[in-house]
């Protein structure tokens, strides 16, 4: 029986996901938790083979506890499923100790087979992942980007700031004051070398981050 942890903060995600897990034969879910704090207890307490990691998280992001996890219990394995396809997240996640990555849209066979071949030691990568991932190491590809120098944390704001998020609605989502996400956003310029939100979202899109199609006219 394959012991899994889920750790998403939104309880109708978890609520899904659970409902699938349950249908499928020799795995058993052993705890929920709704960040990456709860998410070190359960593992210490619960043991699990196999924990499913969601990424944008309050108090601790999912790529601070996928690192943290790795070091506390090397034989966890963790299967980050997220909205995130976008580079450098699944390199920053794998390299970081995850064992497979898969968004949400991924179908319930993918995620039990997922499930099963990282519990056997295998790696994982949804294939529509694993193609972008190939295809930015080709010549001519994306290659190395300027967002693989942000932590997790910093990836996260940056990305609901390029999405016309407001320093408040930042702080609401990721658990922070408006203080320390100006704090962010400041070192995500200073890494980045620019200077406004307009050029980040430029950036963003050069790079596959972002979908013009996810926000208005650019100045």
């Amino acid at each position: 029986m394959i012991k899994v942890l889920l750790v998403d903060d939104h309880d109708i995600v978890r609520t899904g996901i659970r409902l699938v897990l349950e249908k499928m034969s020799g795995i058993k879910i052993v705890g929920e938790c709704d960040d990456g704090h709860q998410a070190l207890e359960k593992v210490a307490q619960e043991k699990p083979d196999v924990v499913l990691m969601d990424v944008n998280m309050p108090r601790m992001s999912g790529l601070e506890a996928t690192k943290k996890i790795t070091d506390i219990d090397p034989y966890v394995r963790i299967i980050i499923l997220t909205i995130h396809a976008e580079n450098p997240y699944p390199k920053q996640l794998l390299d970081a100790g995850a064992n497979g990555y898969l968004t949400k849209g991924c179908a319930a066979s993918e995620l039990e087979s997922a499930i099963k071949k990282v519990y056997a030691g295998q790696r994982y990568v949804g294939a529509d992942i694993a193609q972008q991932m190939a295809l930015a190491m080709l010549p001519g590809g994306a290659g190395e980007s300027p967002f693989d120098e942000l932590t997790g944390r910093e990836m996260e704001v940056m990305l609901l700031l390029v999405r016309g998020k407001k320093a408040k609605e930042i702080g609401g989502i990721l658990g922070l004051n408006d203080k320390t996400v100006a704090t962010y956003k400041y070192r995500i310029l200073e890494k980045l070398d620019i200077q406004n939100d307009v050029k980040l979202t430029h950036l963003a899109i050069r790079h596959g981050i972002l979908d013009p199609k996810e926000i208005g006219p650019l100045g």
